[in-house]
This record gives structure tokens, sequence and C-alpha cells, in this order.
């Protein structure tokens, strides 16, 4: 994950809002404790995972156009379904031209009538093809991804290399540019340095889909089949100057700022000075070159490669950008590789989500305000924010406690908290799209100026001011995160909705789940990477030499207990490129549960269903992870997810929590009681 998004797909909030969450009564009818999803006949003590969730396993297999089936999956589906409605009646219309009805029914319509994508077939994509045709040297490259028709992807692997911009790692009030380690099509500098068969076998299968791709766009078999060696040779040269995920992690490793003639030096095939000046940053002066050794591997990269063979790669990833937004046979072959061979989905999802997720990407915040207004409450947020403000109060009353650290350190910790910015539900200014067209029955056209739109508004922030009111995700996103640049935590409406929360659910598993999530979010300002910055949002050490190393210790036993746990065959997790949410889970459940025993303390508690208060906030916080996933699926993650599969973010969090212990009445010797337990925050 990019610094931007240290995140996590954590446990959420939703409801109707009573006076008081503490203040709810057990109700017959629990969105958040499901007693159904349970599977009783386990001891919760040896599998704490499948005792809260083997019900759910058991009842709700992958659906076909799915990779992986959980509760956050069940609810963005229905999330989909919704925006869906609000997209269909928007189509229907027919609003004035310019209004953001027009512009999100229109994208929808453009999107949807398949028949007419067929029968265009490839043309879409024919005049970008013809401007690298005409390419007469490799110095032409920069001017040509500097006015491609898919401008370099804000976040993303990006066509040679990905372009943004940024606040200054140690100037967080200044947006400055940013280039970064890009060009690949596989989901990893891995798949293609590797050398295990499974590895060897993933090659094989994309250079054929690369061949099948050219072959769909009219190249006889043999030059397909050449095309795509090329491709492949030159993208796994560019992955051997990739950072691995796990060097990705140190922020210290992604701060390099230079000036445009000294990043000129370093690549200087690439016309760097042309490449700003065609993108309208002519004026830039220096920039953050987040991974030299990139910029000196495309550069020699470019060297070694013919221009021929510099045209068949770029024509292969305008081919890549656009498949979807090309004829069935272009989108069905782009599935068979990337769904069905890396994630092991069996059919392609229905295309009213893939248009309903397009427009959710391209239009975000025009849909999401219309979501918002349908779906979210007022009393939704204000009981979000209440919620976290207990977890606040909780993280600072641990920090004050903390036995390992000391007095100095604490109260630059303090601080840090202090500042943290909360923000619920969706922006307070919504984005203006005015100046982006939307024109029905122009589906491509509407994808690249989309595209284009974005690229410039991320331009413009250059050398101006930074609005800390800006989100990165949409409303609807099922999702949550922390920036540590900003220095706040950020919950989408989305995500806060049933069952990973109700109000007529009682405290203990809202806590468990919702409480979870927050928890989670705001201890990812004191992780490894987000202990990093400070109350500013800068990158610099807050901390003395001997807390920091007491830190690191207490890190590196989440890193050993991870990275004992297996994932498929005889894959293990990473544990070093989990550690942040690794101890996100762990910090973020332990908050929650002092904060809910703090909001309930002057209440008197009892069972509900045979389950005592304490049992219900662990089932709660266990049932927001009840996921089935396919095979695939699972080997994808383990290369490039900085989270532990769903089982161990149970497993894990509680076989460390003396709480967890007391509550199911666990001995010392049983697998969910680790006698050498972690604990950080």
């Amino acid at each position: 994950m990019s610094l931007k998004n240290l995140a996590l797909v954590s446990a959420v909030l939703t409801l109707t809002l009573l006076p008081s969450l503490s203040a709810q009564t057990a109700s017959p009818d629990q969105f958040v404790l499901d007693l159904s999803a349970m599977d009783k006949s386990v001891d919760p003590c040896v599998d704490f995972y499948t005792y809260a969730c083997g019900g759910w396993m058991k009842a709700n297999p992958i659906p076909p156009d799915q990779s992986s089936w959980g509760t956050y999956g069940k609810l963005q589906d229905e999330n989909l379904a919704q925006l869906r409605t609000i997209l269909e009646e928007a189509a229907r219309a027919n609003a004035g031209k310019g209004s953001t009805q027009q512009k999100i029914g229109d994208y929808y319509a453009s999107c949807m009538d398949e028949a007419a994508t067929d029968k265009l077939g490839a043309a879409p994509l024919t005049p970008e093809l013809e401007r690298i045709a005409k390419l007469k040297s490799k110095r032409d490259i920069a001017g040509y991804l500097a006015t491609s028709q898919y401008p370099t992807p804000i976040f993303g692997s990006g066509s040679l290399f990905t372009f943004r911009s940024d606040q200054d790692y140690k100037n967080s009030a200044e947006v400055i540019a940013e280039a970064d380690q890009g060009g690949l099509s596989l989901p990893d500098r891995d798949y293609y340095l590797k050398d295990d068969d499974k590895s060897k076998d993933l090659r094989k299968a994309y250079v054929a889909h690369v061949q099948k791709m050219f072959e769909l766009l009219g190249d006889k078999p043999e030059q397909a089949a050449a095309e795509a060696a090329t491709v492949m040779r030159i993208e796994t040269a560019l992955a051997k100057g990739h950072l691995t995920r796990v060097e990705r992690r140190d922020p210290q490793q992604l701060y390099h700022r230079m000036s445009v003639a000294e990043l000129a030096k370093l690549s200087p095939s690439f016309d760097w000075h042309a490449y700003l000046m065609k993108s309208g940053l002519g004026t830039v002066e220096s920039l953050n070159v987040q991974v030299p050794d990139y910029a000196r591997t495309m550069s020699a990269t470019i060297d070694q490669e013919s221009l021929a063979d510099w045209k068949t790669y770029l024509r292969w990833h305008a081919l890549h950008n656009a498949a979807t937004n090309l004829s069935s046979a272009f989108d069905r072959e782009n599935f068979n590789f990337y769904g069905k061979t890396l994630r092991g989905q069996e059919e392609l999802p229905p295309r009213w989500k893939r248009c309903t997720n397009d427009v959710d990407s391209d239009l975000g915040e025009a849909l999401g305000k219309a979501y918002v207004d349908r779906y979210f409450s007022s009393e939704a947020k204000l009981a979000a924010v209440k919620m976290v403000k207990e977890i606040e109060r909780a993280m600072q009353s641990e920090i004050r406690a903390l036995p390992w650290m000391g007095d100095a350190t604490k109260q630059q910790a303090l601080t840090k908290l202090e500042s943290i910015a909360n923000k619920v539900g969706y922006p307070d200014r919504w984005r203006d799209y005015a100046a982006l067209a939307i024109v029905r029955g122009d589906e491509m056209g509407n994808t690249e100026r989309a595209a284009w739109f974005e690229f410039r508004r991320q331009m413009a922030k250059i050398g101006k001011p930074v609005d800390k009111t800006e989100w990165t995700m949409t409303p609807p996103t099922v999702n949550a995160y922390y920036d540590p640049q900003k220095n706040d935590i950020n919950f989408p409406a989305g995500i806060l909705q049933p069952p990973l929360f109700s109000a007529k659910s009682d405290a203990a598993p809202n806590y468990g789940n919702t409480g979870g999530t927050m928890g989670h979010e705001l201890t990812h300002a004191f992780d490894d990477e987000g202990s990093q910055f400070d109350a500013a949002g800068n990158l610099r050490n807050w901390w003395t030499d001997a807390d920091r190393k007491a830190f690191e210790e207490r890190a590196k036993c989440v890193v050993d207990q991870y990275s004992g746990y297996t994932i498929i065959d005889d894959i293990k997790i990473n544990g070093k490129l989990t550690n942040g949410e690794d101890i996100a889970d762990l910090g973020g459940t332990l908050l929650a549960y002092l904060a809910w025993k703090e909001d309930t303390k002057d209440q008197k508690l009892g069972p509900v269903d045979g389950l005592t208060p304490e049992q219900r906030f662990f089932i709660g916080y266990g049932q927001s992870w009840c996921t089935n996933e396919r095979d695939e699926f699972k080997r994808l993650r383990a290369t490039v997810d900085p989270h532990s599969p769903e089982k161990y973010r149970a497993n894990g969090v509680v076989s460390n929590m003396p709480e967890f212990r007391e509550a199911f009445h666990c001995q010392t010797g049983q697998p969910m009681v680790r006698e050498n337990a972690c604990r950080i925050w």
C-alpha cells in the first residue's frame, strides 16, 4: 500500500443514533452478533475464529463472480445494489446538461450499453495506437506518456512509472510532485522474479494472455507471441528496479527529494523536461523520487531495448489499460487472466456491478453525495463520532500508563494523539466535477476524460496549501484508513452500515466490531510506519533511542508470531509485510475493549443467549472477519496484501489478550493462550 493508504479494511459502524450507545439494550433482532454464524461445537479456546464464524462459512459459499466472500464483501454487494438504484434512476431522469445527475446517469448508461461497445470493437483504441506507431525515437516516449490516452495513474503501477502530487514527507504543509516505480502489469515485482514452480506457471499464463490480447487486436499468432515475449522481457527488467513491498513499508526509503536536473542526471534516457512541460508542470523545480534505483533501472532499460520493442511495450499498456472499455472479447480475455487465473473467480461479475464501480471510481463524490443523502443519516454520523472519541480517550489512558515508554516520548505521543482529526461519513466540501464532460454514448471518451480530470486535479495541488478536508476514499466505500501525513482517521459512510454495527444490538458486539475498527485506524498512527510521523504529519523521529528500541522489540514479537502462521500449502504469512496491520488489529481491539468497559462501568450487564457481555464483545470482533476465500486469491494475498488472513486477524489477536482468556475461561497451553503474549499499546 502507498503511504496514503496505511489503512486497512477494518471493522466499522453504522447506526441510527440513540442518546447513548452504551444505553442500548439487547434485542432479539441482533445484526452484529449473529448466533447462526457460530459453530458452538468448536472450543473457542482452541480455534476462536471457527467458533465465531464456522456457521457463517458453511452457509455462505463464495459467489461465482467473487474471489472471496466475507462480511465486508456482502456489505459491499449491498452498497453496490443501492448505488445501482441511484444510477438507474439518474440514467432515466434526462437531467439538465452539466448537472450531477446527468453526469453519473450518462456515465452509467454509456458503460451499460454493451451492444454499442461490441459494435466498436477495438476502434476506440486506434488513435492511441497510431500515436505510438508514429514515435520517431526513444526520446519521444516522454512526450507520448505526458499526453497519452490514460495519464499515469495516481495510484497503481502505471505505464513505465507512476507520477502524482503528495505532501512533502518532511514538510507536510507543502504539496510537491512525486515520481514512483511502475511499468508492470502483474501485481508485484515478485511475480517476475520468484523462481518457484507456481510463479513460473503464472508467468507462462501471463505471456499467453498478452499474446491472446494482441491477437484480438488483429496481430498474427507468430507476431503476437513475439510481442508477448518482448513485453515480459521489458517488464522483468523494470521489476528488478522495484523495491519490495516490505522495503516500501519504511517511509525513510521512499523520500528522496531532488531537483529536476538531478533526476535527469539520474535517469538520462528519459526526457523528464519534456514530460513535465507537456504535463503542464514546466515550473516544477524539484520533486520526490521515491525509488531512485527504479529511475536508474528505467533509464538503463530504455537504452537496452530498441524503439520497435518499446512501441510493443506501449501498445500493450494502452491495450491493457483500455481492455474493460473495449468489446466483450477483450473484456472476457482480461477477466480470464486477472479474474480467473490470478484470483480464482469463476464468472465475470455482472456488467452493472462493473459499471457501478467505474462511476464510483471516476465520479465518486458526485455519486457519493447521492448515496449519503439517501442512506446515511446525521444521527449515524453523530453516533460514530461519539464512539471514536471514546476510543481516543482509551488510547490516551494507555499511553500515560505504558510501562516501557519514558515521559518525554509519552508527551510527544499524547500531542500526536490530540492532533488527530476524525473524519466520519463524507467530506465537509464536495468535489466539483464541472470541468469534467460526460457524454452519453461515449464510454471510452468518458473514461479518458475522467482520468485526465483526476490527473490534472492532482497536479494542480502542487505548490498549493494542503487541503486537510480531502478524502482519498469515496463515501460508499466499505473500508477505512489512517493518513499519516494529514494525521487523520477516516470512516466512509459505506462502512458504517449493518451488519458491522446496529443500534438494535447491545453495546458489547458493537464495540467489538465497530470499536475494533476505530481502534485499529487510531493505532495506525503508532504502528511501525505511522510512528515515524509526528503530530504535524512530518517524517521525524520523536522518540528517545531507548523508547524506540523498546517499541521495536515489541513489534518484533508481533512479526514473529504472525510469521509462524500458514496461509496455504507451505506459504506462511510475511510478518514483516503485515506488521503494521497486525499491530493495529491487536492495539485496536484492546482499545475498543477498554472503551467499552469504561462506557458501561455503571451498568449492570448480564448474559444474552447464554453469552456473557465479555464473550459477546469478542464474538462481535471475530464475526467481523467471517470469510471464505479461493486458493488462488490466498496466494495472491500472500504476496501483495499487508493484511493477514482473516482467521489470524481473529485468532492472532485474541490469543494475546488476557481479557479473552478470562472471558472464555481458557487454560494455559490451549492454542488461544500464547505463552509469550505480544502487547504494544
